[in-house]
């Protein structure tokens, strides 16, 4: 909670100040804490030595702490640290000057955040005003709310809304005044929460940014962050996380990390995971581009949270460095030929089954069985199965959480360019996270990707055991097993439901037809 509390402060904050016991010196927690400052963007940190009394004010304690902490800061960014030895309890240099203390001459902690200069100054930069929600009280008004993140705007400024890129003049600028009534501005700068009408009806909404027509914000998807990992359960490389930056929000996933950083030495380690507490740097994908800029640059576009999309909890808090070359030189190259052309040349709607289950629930067994039956309707399909995958194209993968989320991920981005291809796919996989399928749910078309939960107990599935593998898992010798030491997470609303207890593969396969074309 220290870590979490500490990146929430910080993100807003100027100035940080560091507490260390003078009887315990600088801990891996102080090194922690020092780092965000830094990652998040502070350059004046006061490094307040505290119980002074406790250590008879010794000066030799006092300049051993702070050698030992600026060998560690000195490889940090900040641009001033300032160390003051106190007592909280005695009241020593906190607000006014002590007597216990006279070899100290430097300000008081007040007298220091009073006087520091923090150099912060938003108002000078590009305008971006990230739009909270569109504000239409009624036909004849029409305007865009939100709190000015950096620059300033009058009426008549030019101004460009990201990432479509209309261009409109600012009419007026809205805000409410004490008593209520509203009120116009001939000016808003930084830190103002305002509503900007305009000269013309262009599209703009909630997660655009207005703004400078001639300096606009980058537009991008691929993008390397540092990340500061908050939750229990590790970071799962591959997994889709729900990113909200200012206003916009959208899907985004984690690669491997480059890099974890040991806070202790700032040496960079090899991580293929982050766990709680730990700070990284990644790179992140995200389903559609999203404006932003450097973090360095404004933070208000270069901040960012991960939420895990089946608990709503914050797992991660991240600040970006700068978009990947990549995401400017891959473009989608179009095509005449379409989906939609496929599909109607082939004579049917394209669909994603998706085969949900234990192993040993029949999945395999009875996409098999609805291969032939739609073969026989003169429908076009492909059988995707878990194990013959592994043989080629994710052989490379293990049974890890991580790499069972990678498997998934790639299957899911097969069976797409199959389901625009216009075929029926059946996707045979345990699949066992959440998570991973409504990723792939989200990848196609409302309506494409039916959820198909082979709905099998445990005790069934394991008296099964055609390949052999719950003996095997039962014994140890095989780890990560889902249902026995791993996971399963079965679906809570599937599309569709087979009991393979009530009807045997043929059966279940009859059914899902019936549903699936009304029969």
């Amino acid at each position: 909670q220290y870590t979490r509390n500490m990146v929430t402060g910080a993100s807003t904050a100027e100035v940080a100040v560091i507490l260390i016991d003078a009887r315990k010196g600088v801990l891996p927690q102080t090194r922690r804490h020092s780092m965000i400052c830094s990652a998040l963007g502070i350059k004046n940190v006061v490094v307040a030595i505290n119980k002074m009394d406790l250590v008879a004010y010794e000066r030799d304690v006092f300049d051993r702490i702070l050698a030992d902490y600026m060998a560690f800061a000195n490889q940090l960014e900040f641009s001033g640290v300032t160390a003051i030895p106190m007592s909280a309890l005695k009241g020593d240099n906190i607000i006014a000057r002590s007597n216990a203390i006279q070899w100290y001459q430097g300000p008081t902690l007040l007298g220091f955040l009073e006087t520091v200069d923090t150099g912060a100054s938003r108002v000078n930069h590009p305008l971006r005003f990230p739009v909270q929600w569109v504000n239409r009280p009624n036909l004849d008004f029409r305007g865009f709310s939100g709190l000015i993140a950096s620059g300033r705007v009058a009426p008549g400024d030019d101004i460009r809304v990201v990432p479509s890129g209309k261009n409109a003049k600012v009419r007026s600028i809205v805000t409410m005044a004490s008593d209520g009534a509203m009120q116009t501005l001939d000016e808003a700068v930084a830190g103002q929460s305002v509503t900007l009408t305009l000269d013309t009806q262009i599209d703009c909404s909630r997660g655009d940014i207005i703004a400078a027509a001639d300096n606009p914000p980058a537009v991008a998807d691929r993008f390397e962050a540092t990340l500061i990992w908050m939750d229990e359960t590790p970071l799962l490389p591959g997994r889709s996380y729900e990113m909200k930056i200012g206003t916009q929000s959208v899907a985004a996933s984690v690669q491997t990390p480059k890099y974890q950083v040991n806070v202790n030495t700032m040496e960079h380690l090899a991580s293929k995971t982050l766990e709680l507490n730990a700070i990284g740097v990644v790179e992140i994908a995200t389903t559609q581009k999203i404006s932003f800029a450097p973090y360095a640059e404004n933070r208000a576009l270069g901040s960012f949270v991960l939420i895990d999309k089946m608990s709503n909890a914050t797992v991660a808090a991240g600040l970006l460095h700068f978009s990947l070359r990549r995401a400017d030189n891959i473009h989608w190259q179009a095509t005449d030929i379409d989906r939609k052309a496929h599909a109607q040349l082939k004579n049917q709607k394209p669909l994603l089954l998706w085969f949900t289950g234990l192993s040993g629930s029949g999945k395999s067994t009875i996409a098999n069985e609805l291969e032939k039956i739609l073969h026989t309707m003169n429908r076009h399909t492909f059988l995707l199965d878990g194990d013959n995958v592994r043989h080629g194209l994710n052989k490379d993968l293990g049974f890890t959480d991580a790499d069972r989320v990678e498997n998934i991920r790639r299957i899911g981005e097969v069976s797409k360019l199959m389901v625009d291809a216009g075929l029926i796919v059946l996707s045979a996989f345990i699949s066992p996270f959440r998570a991973e399928r409504d990723m792939v749910r989200e990848m196609l078309p409302e309506g494409e990707f039916i959820e198909i939960f082979v709905d099998t107990p445990l005790d069934v599935a394991e008296q099964r055991d055609v390949k052999g593998l719950y003996k095997k898992a039962r014994a140890g010798a095989l780890k990560n097993f889902t249902g026995i030491d791993s996971p399963y997470e079965p679906p809570l609303n599937p599309d569709i439901r087979v009991n393979t207890t009530q009807m045997s593969a043929p059966e279940a396969a009859q059914y899902i037809v019936n549903q699936l074309f009304g029969l």
